[in-house]
């Protein structure tokens, strides 16, 4: 899913940070610091892995189970609406029990869910197995950054929360296509198999380099309604509830769309879906580079070019090359939106909120990831799968609506005040 707050927290503390000189350089971690640090990177690119997999496994899965592409999705929809409803009431409860413990049982919940998804006798039992895999996806993104900035030093926070958000980064680039691989060569369940003995080994190694780490003040919900009355907020949780839906109706069904509908083979398509997250990196680095300067052109830019490549992705299904740009320039632009949008969440809520601001921007992010998933299943049954981007592109106009309409007008108004 996702680039996440993380990325848009070291972007921020970065910009005030680093542009002045420094003649004083900070020690490296030691090694205390780095073996965790490192656990907690490696889950990181794990859970990320994961969390699409079946995007790129969603043909054969269906094949196994005799089902449609559309139905095969749901897997993807009731997963991200797992994670969407139990976000922020697990984050409430992760608050109050010791990382290190929480942790450790996460990882245990996970590799559970794993293995039962490889070993599932039917499509149902895969479904229940992918929600337990949900469960533990939500807790993790709630405790995974806190971890990573507690394991070292203050001098030393801002670089670790980069490196976890590399592990997530470097599962788009790698971890799926290697996913997509393992089936290709081995089955879909031998790709969920590997990653539960994957999990169980990270596991063990958490269990032996990790620290006992407090558990953090308990969090309430007495803030919510400060924070939903934030225009610049709620803007942003409107506008990322719509574009995310646009962009996972389409992306969904990539693979199913890339083999039937383009005609390329497994290969092309494994490649193709790495091709996303390279440029989700790209994606990233122009935010780093451009978005402090000049914010809003850079969110009407990405909005404009996402929308646009969404609807030429189905008028040039025809033109393979034309086909592989557009899908280039989607991993770009939703990486720079998210990045950016989460930046602006900072940006706007108190330094006590942001944790509760991420955490419903994380909702709400996979709540159009679901629904564009369900959405996308019923346009490939009804009018086809080579379909999915134009009405994909019609929900992103909905989107650039919105946002040209009601969401940079706010921005640009709080600017002009500041």
């Amino acid at each position: 899913m996702r680039v996440c707050l993380e990325m848009a927290n070291v972007m921020q503390c970065f910009e005030g940070r680093f542009m002045a000189k420094s003649r004083n350089k900070k020690p490296g971690m030691n090694l205390r610091e780095i073996l965790p640090l490192a656990g907690i990177t490696v889950a990181a690119f794990i859970f990320s892995s994961s969390e699409f997999m079946p995007v790129a496994l969603l043909t054969d899965i269906a094949r196994s189970f005799a089902v449609t592409d559309a139905q095969a999705g749901m897997i993807i929809s009731v997963y991200a609406w797992v994670v969407m409803i139990l976000s922020l009431p697990l984050m409430i409860l992760a608050s109050r029990i010791e990382f290190k413990r929480l942790l450790l049982l996460v990882m245990a919940v996970f590799a559970l869910g794993q293995f039962l998804s490889s070993i599932a006798a039917s499509f149902s039992i895969l479904m229940a197995s992918r929600i337990v895999v949900a469960c533990a996806h939500a807790i993790f993104w709630s405790i995974a950054p806190p971890l990573a900035v507690r394991v070292v030093s203050e001098d030393h926070r801002h670089m670790a929360m980069g490196i976890v958000v590399m592990g997530e980064s470097v599962a788009l680039i790698a971890g799926l296509p290697i996913g997509r691989v393992i089936g290709l060569v081995l089955g879909w369940r031998m790709t969920f198999a590997i990653v539960a003995i994957i999990s169980v080994l990270i596991l063990i190694y958490l269990w032996r380099v990790l620290p006992t780490l407090p558990a953090s003040q308990p969090f309430t919900l007495k803030k919510l309604p400060t924070l939903l009355g934030t225009k610049q907020l709620r803007g942003i949780y409107v506008f990322i509830a719509l574009i995310a839906s646009a962009y996972y109706l389409c992306y969904s069904y990539i693979e199913p769309f890339l083999l039937q509908s383009v005609g390329f083979n497994e290969i092309e398509v494994t490649f193709v879906i790495a091709g996303f997250g390279l440029t989700g990196v790209v994606g990233s680095m122009l935010f780093s580079k451009f978005y402090v300067r000049i914010r809003l052109k850079f969110l009407t830019v990405c909005i404009a070019s996402l929308v646009a490549a969404l609807f030429l992705l189905s008028l040039l299904q025809a033109f393979g090359i034309g086909v592989i740009v557009m899908c280039l320039i989607l991993g770009m632009d939703c990486a720079a939106l998210n990045v950016a949008l989460q930046s602006e969440i900072i940006r706007y809520a108190q330094l006590d909120d942001q944790a509760v601001a991420t955490s419903i921007y994380s909702g709400i992010f996979n709540f159009g990831i679901g629904s564009g998933s369900a959405v996308g299943g019923v346009v490939v049954t009804s009018l086809g799968i080579s379909s999915i981007g134009l009405v994909a592109g019609l929900v992103g106009l909905a989107a650039l609506a919105y946002g040209l309409a009601a969401l940079l007008p706010r921005l640009r108004i709080a600017r002009n005040k500041a």
